[in-house]
């Protein structure tokens, strides 16, 4: 570790994309690639969470991730089943917070229980809050809020006075938590993709030419270390 401790990013957000390529790459079959990210994802939560990373949020299946081919969701359904209701206890002996962030209504009851099962497993835990971003879409995301604060005011719970930025954060899935400092983007791409677009208006970005099934515990050093170099000036001069 050759960053400052004491200048850590409270709040870390990864768009892990890389995967199929990975798997392409060396000639194995695309689920073999989730696999194997999956593997990396608990690699680096649990190094997040040694040395002091408040919040870590992924994103794990957006919701055009339902366009690609019917055989490469149905696998990745399954990993994901199998990645959470395996995870809940590892999470739990590890002390880490598992939370999901999306539209969570469309996966099948097993999904959906297994999802609850973590969360309340895990809820007391005082760790990395680890957020998974499932069946996520920063733009509906945004949308639900919106018709959360508009039927607020209907009630009379609100005015339109009342409304600001703050009334807005406090309607998303990452209510009570900080805004990213970081966002991290493996595989080359150069986009965010819909990925909490309220949230990262101030993050600074770091785009990394690795896939994610070969990002490292050093990678990670390395993309704190660059944070820690930068100057963040909120719009201030």
């Amino acid at each position: 570790m050759r960053f400052n401790k004491e200048e850590l990013p409270r709040h870390i957000a990864i768009i892990m994309d890389g995967n199929r390529r990975w798997a392409r790459s060396k000639g194995l079959p695309v689920a073999l690639g989730h696999r194997q990210g999956a593997e990396t994802l608990e690699k680096i939560v649990r190094y997040a969470n040694k040395i002091g990373i408040e919040y870590l949020t992924v994103y794990a299946f957006s919701t055009e991730n339902w366009k690609r081919a019917e055989e490469e969701v149905k696998a990745l359904m399954l990993l994901l089943q199998g990645y959470i209701d395996k995870y809940s206890k590892i999470a739990d002996s590890e002390n880490i917070k598992v939370q999901f962030l999306g539209d969570l209504d469309v996966f099948e009851p097993k999904m959906q229980k297994g999802i609850q099962n973590c969360i309340d497993r895990t809820k007391n835990n005082t760790g990395v809050t680890f957020n998974i971003a499932l069946n996520y879409g920063g733009r509906l995301e945004i949308l639900n809020a919106v018709k959360k604060i508009a039927q607020k005011v209907k009630n009379g719970e609100y005015t339109i006075e009342d409304i600001n930025e703050e009334t807005i954060s406090e309607n998303l899935y990452t209510k009570d938590m900080p805004d990213p400092d970081l966002l991290i983007r493996t595989s080359g791409e150069i986009r965010t993709s819909n990925f909490l677009p309220w949230q990262i208006v101030y993050s600074e970005f770091l785009f990394i030419e690795k896939n994610w099934p070969d990002f490292s515990e050093e990678d990670l050093d390395n993309a704190i270390i660059e944070y820690q170099k930068r100057t963040r000036k909120f719009g201030a001069n």
